[in-house]
């Protein structure tokens, strides 16, 4: 009897089906990114000294760098930096603030529902770089038309992230909580805000790009100092290692900005 159960266990051993319920959880590998970046910069390097690609057209790594430490040596480039950073943060700021709050209020209120999910269906595909003269004619050519030309691009995709994450906010919990009496600031703090949240920061990743790019549009239009201008200026004089200078510290802004908010995600949502 006792071999029989033996010889039954050992054949269940051998027929063990293979747990698949592995989950779907995709891990960074820091190791990996800084080695694409290494690859990358390797063959572009290997072929400009080649000759396979033009120094006039493509300037070489080393080039680049050279151009980069005249900058940083100046001057020029913290000058240049210090305006960008500026009108990016000043803007960012007045358009998500505005944002936030309407769309809470389109998300929320019914009265606001239908006029505002109207106005931002209509405003939202116009290219704001297209406004960008109109601002100049209102703001003048100053700051304040950039700083309106930053804040319009992004106030619309936080107010529809907004909405679109209030809306996604399930109703069973906020009729809960309505049952127990609770006030609606605390409705609104305890249960709306926290569901909405991740939808909210996703938001602020494509309001940040979208914040870079008519930054350094309202800079080449009307701008003695700023990224944008930089590249401008070196473009124009065909300045072509300034100009990938440029272009890489827009791509540091960026990358800068994205770490930035990544922490910020991961304070805000350490409760998840």
């Amino acid at each position: 009897m006792s071999r029989d159960i033996e010889m039954q266990t050992a054949e269940n051993t051998d027929n063990k089906v293979r747990f698949r319920a592995t989950g779907f959880n995709p891990k960074a590998n820091p190791v990996a990114a800084w080695a694409s970046f290494f690859v990358v910069i390797a063959f572009w390097q290997l072929g400009s000294s080649t000759g396979f690609i033009s120094e006039l057209a493509m300037p070489s790594p080393v080039a680049v760098a050279q151009a980069l430490w005249q900058l940083i040596v100046s001057g020029d480039l913290w000058r240049h930096l210090a305006a960008s950073l500026q009108r990016l943060a000043g803007g960012w700021i007045m358009g998500t603030v505005a944002g936030l709050i309407v769309g809470f209020m389109v998300g929320m209120f019914t009265w606001a529902r239908s006029p505002g999910v109207a106005l931002v269906s209509a405003l939202f595909p116009i290219p704001k770089i297209a406004l960008l003269p109109l601002f100049i004619i209102w703001f003048g050519i100053g700051e304040p038309s950039k700083f309106a030309t930053i804040a319009f691009g992004v106030f619309f995709p936080t107010v529809i992230n907004t909405f679109g994450g209030v809306d996604n906010v399930q109703r069973n919990l906020i009729r809960m909580g309505q049952s127990f009496d609770m006030p609606m600031w605390s409705v609104i703090r305890k249960i709306i805000l926290p569901g909405a949240l991740p939808t909210i920061l996703s938001g602020f990743r494509i309001s940040s790009s979208i914040a870079i790019i008519l930054l350094i549009a309202a800079e080449m239009i009307g701008a003695q100092y700023g990224i944008g201008a930089l590249v401008l200026s070196a473009g124009q004089l065909y300045q072509t290692d300034q100009l990938i200078a440029g272009v890489l510290v827009l791509s540091v802004l960026g990358l800068c900005v994205s770490w930035l908010l990544g922490r910020l995600d991961r304070w805000l949502l350490a409760w998840r």
